[in-house]
C-alpha cells in the first residue's frame, strides 16, 4: 500500500503540481541541516513564535496546536567529533573508500578498534534529538563496540511519503554509495529511527530496479533493538547493569511492527535486570510522520491516539518509563498526554551501571 501510494502521488503531482507543504516536509533533512547548530536558537524562536505558527497555518495549513520539533545547538556529528570518539579515524577513511560494490570487496580499512558498528544517524537523531544517538553511542561503546557514524544521510523516507520519487531515488543513490563500504566489510549498520533504517531494507529493493546495492546492503541493516537482541543471544554484550526495579510501558512503531515485530524491542528492554515491561496493544499512535501536523488531519490523529495508547499511558504513574522508538510516536505521546517518552537506547543507557568518572 505504501508503494502504491507513493507511485500514485508521484503521478498526481506530475499532473497537478507539488503542494508547497509537501515540498517542505519532503525536504526536512536539508532544512534541519541548515537550521541546527549555530542557527538553532534563532530558528527555534522563530518557529515557536505565535505569528509564525499563524502564518504556517494560513499558508500551508500546518496546525498551530502541535509544537514543531526543536533543532539542537550541537548535532550528533559535531558532538562525536568534539569528544574524539574511537570511530573518528575510521570515519575519515570511509570517506576515501571506493565507490562501487565490486571495488569494495577487497577494500580494507587500515585497522578497526574492537568490534566496529556503523550508526546510521538519520535526520532526527542528528539535528533534533542528538541525545538519543549519544546515548546509543555511549551504550555501544560500553558494550565493547567502536561506533562509526555513517555521516548524516537523507535516506529519502519523507520524499517517499510525499510521492517525490525522483528525489527519493537520488537520496537512495547517495545513501547506498556510503553504506556499501560498511556492508562490504561485514559491518552492521544500526538505525535508531525505525522508519528511516527499515526503508533501506524494504523500499530500496523496489525503488532502484536493476541496482544490486540494495540487496547487497540489506542483510547488514538492523534496527537498534534487533542488533541489541541479537548480541544478547550471542552473549556479545559486556555490560553491567543497575539492578533497581523499573517498570516500562512499550509502544511499538508501526513500520517496526510491520517488518520486524515487537520481539526484539521486548528482548532488548528485558536486558535490564528487574525490569517489568508491558506492551501497549495500541496499533498506530496516529501521528504518522507529517500527517499529525496537517491541520485537516489533527482531529483524527488525536482520536487514533485516544483509541488505546493515550488511555494506557494515563493509567500508569509517573514512575513508569514510556518507551517508543519512533520520533513521531514520542511527539504524539507528548502532545496527547503531556508525558515524555524515551527511545529504548536512552532507557538502556540510563540502566547501565555507572563507572567511576562517568
Amino acid at each position: 500500500m505504501a508503494r502504491a501510494k507513493a507511485e500514485f502521488l508521484d503521478q498526481y503531482h506530475a499532473e497537478y503540481g507539488l503542494p508547497w507543504r509537501d515540498w517542505l516536509f519532503g525536504h526536512i533533512a536539508t532544512l534541519s541541516h541548515l537550521s541546527s547548530g549555530p542557527l538553532a536558537s534563532f530558528a527555534n524562536r522563530i518557529l515557536a513564535h505565535p505569528l509564525t505558527r499563524i502564518l504556517l497555518q494560513k499558508t500551508l495549513n500546518i496546525t498551530p496546536q502541535r509544537p514543531l520539533p526543536a533543532f539542537a545547538k550541537e548535532s550528533y556529528l559535531a558532538w562525536h567529533k568534539r569528544t574524539g570518539r574511537r570511530g573518528d579515524a575510521a570515519t575519515r577513511r570511509m570517506k576515501n573508500a571506493p565507490r562501487t560494490t565490486s571495488a569494495t570487496q577487497n577494500w580494507k580499512p587500515e585497522s578497526w578498534n574492537l568490534k566496529p558498528v556503523a550508526l546510521f544517524n538519520d535526520t532526527f537523531t542528528t539535528y533534533n534529538e542528538p541525545h538519543i544517538a549519544i546515548a546509543a553511542t555511549e551504550l555501544l561503546e560500553r558494550a565493547g563496540f567502536t561506533v562509526i557514524p555513517t555521516g548524516h544521510l537523507d535516506e529519502g523516507r519523507p520524499f517517499l511519503s510525499k510521492g517525490m520519487l525522483k528525489e527519493a531515488r537520488a537520496a537512495a543513490n547517495h545513501t547506498l554509495a556510503r553504506l556499501v563500504h560498511f556492508a562490504a566489510q561485514g559491518i552492521p549498520i544500526i538505525g535508531l529511527e525505525p522508519s528511516s533504517i527499515l526503508t533501506l531494507r524494504d523500499e530500496y529493493l523496489h525503488l532502484l530496479p536493476g541496482d544490486d546495492r540494495p540487496a547487497f546492503v540489506a542483510p547488514y541493516v538492523f534496527t537498534f533493538e534487533e542488533f541489541m537482541a541479537r548480541c544478547a543471544e550471542e552473549n556479545q554484550l559486556a555490560l553491567s547493569w543497575d539492578t533497581r526495579p523499573r517498570h516500562i510501558l512499550l509502544h511499538g512503531h508501526c513500520h517496526q511492527k510491520a517488518l520486524v515485530g515487537s520481539k526484539p524491542s521486548l528482548r532488548t528492554l528485558q536486558l535490564i535486570p528487574n525490569a517489568t515491561i508491558t506492551e501497549v496493544d495500541s496499533g498506530c499512535c496516529g501521528m504518522a510522520g507529517s500527517f499529525g501536523y496537517e491541520a485537516e488531519h489533527l482531529e483524527i490523529s488525536l482520536k487514533m491516539g485516544e483509541r488505546r495508547l493515550f488511555p494506557a499511558i494515563r493509567a500508569v504513574g509517573d514512575e513508569v518509563w514510556l518507551a517508543a522508538a519512533g520520533t513521531s510516536c514520542r511527539q504524539q505521546i507528548q502532545c496527547g498526554t503531556g508525558r515524555h517518552a524515551y527511545h529504548p537506547a536512552e532507557i538502556l543507557h540510563q540502566a547501565i551501571k555507572k563507572e567511576t568518572g562517568d
